[in-house]
């Protein structure tokens, strides 16, 4: 089942978001709005704003509210793009030109943080401190994840559970603020908003771990960036972990001198290797095995059309190419 179909149901409340968010980026000064046209209508899934309503639509209505805390969720993402784009020194994303290439790294950062105060001021405009708290804590913990990245990147010896804090703190995080701000807004029981900010919090992990499998074994295409770019910017994804850690020495070592230094001349041999140790088969068991948690989570709530899309869209992203 494509993703189109999956969420036709929330189709109408989507393009309410788009309409908040299109409002809410309008600026006198032409260069912002033209960087933040760039990046909004550059292809993105919309998948945090999805994953909010749906949840919203489980846990009682979807309403005004949600569609501007999904505006939100989507500004706050929009912000890390521009901003990593820039730290990684990325050319494409979905297969298009990063803006940092098209305006340069000054105007990049500036609009990034343009949109990061914006969405402070949209969340004023809710007047709810509980969603505010959630949110300012979310952006807070994003940052956090992104500096350990940056402190971890070139690191060839990076644990498992290191790789999966940053995870939890630069992907996960928001989507988790995607479950327990659909609780939230509303009034579900402090139980309720739990177990969504945890199906929110799974799923993040999951689409980290289909984003690191992709990296060594999608189709450039497809996926909208270039095969190796994990490895050219010394990014020590699951995949290399696993690798590593089930090769010979030698083998080993040769992953461990190409992170040191981002070489992706290596990158034929690395995906070889990656190959012959079954480590995307390893990984793609790690994301199912949060598909199960996801599972056991939903089983505690009561049936409606919501739950099962949820459920439809978690396998989707467990299983996508792109």
């Amino acid at each position: 089942m494509s993703l189109e179909n999956i969420i036709s149901p929330i189709k109408i409340h989507l393009e309410s978001v788009n309409n908040v968010i299109k409002k809410s980026l309008s600026s006198d000064i032409p260069i912002i709005n033209q960087i933040s046209s760039h990046i909004i209508s550059s292809g993105g899934k919309r998948m945090r704003p999805i994953l909010h309503l749906l949840i919203s639509g489980m846990s009682g209505e979807i309403n005004e509210v949600n569609h501007k805390i999904a505006a939100i969720i989507e500004f706050i993402h929009t912000a890390t793009l521009l901003h990593d784009d820039v730290v990684d020194q990325s050319e494409k994303r979905r297969n298009i030109k990063t803006a940092n290439v098209l305006f340069g790294n000054a105007a990049s950062i500036l609009v990034g943080d343009f949109i990061y105060s914006r969405s402070f001021q949209m969340m004023v405009e809710i007047d709810n401190m509980k969603i505010m708290n959630i949110l300012s804590n979310t952006t807070n913990a994003i940052s956090e994840g992104e500096v350990l990245q940056l402190l971890n990147s070139h690191n060839p010896d990076i644990s498992e559970e290191q790789y999966f804090k940053v995870v939890q703190f630069k992907t996960a995080k928001l989507f988790e603020a995607c479950g327990s701000l659909a609780g939230i807004s509303n009034n579900n029981s402090a139980e309720t908003i739990d177990s969504y900010s945890k199906l929110g919090l799974h799923f993040g992990v999951i689409f980290q771990l289909i984003d690191d499998i992709l990296d060594y074994s999608g189709d450039a295409s497809q996926i909208g960036k270039n095969i190796g770019d994990d490895l050219s910017e010394g990014k020590v994804t699951l995949p290399l972990i696993y690798a590593m850690k089930n090769s010979t020495e030698n083998q080993c070592n040769l992953i461990k001198d190409a992170i040191k230094v981002g070489d992706i001349s290596k990158l034929p041999d690395i995906i070889e290797i990656i190959e012959e140790t079954q480590s995307i088969s390893k990984v793609q068991i790690k994301s199912e095995e949060q598909l199960n948690n996801i599972k056991t989570i939903l089983d505690k709530m009561p049936n409606n059309d919501f739950k099962r899309i949820v459920l439809n869209l978690t396998e989707y992203c467990v299983y996508r190419k792109n």
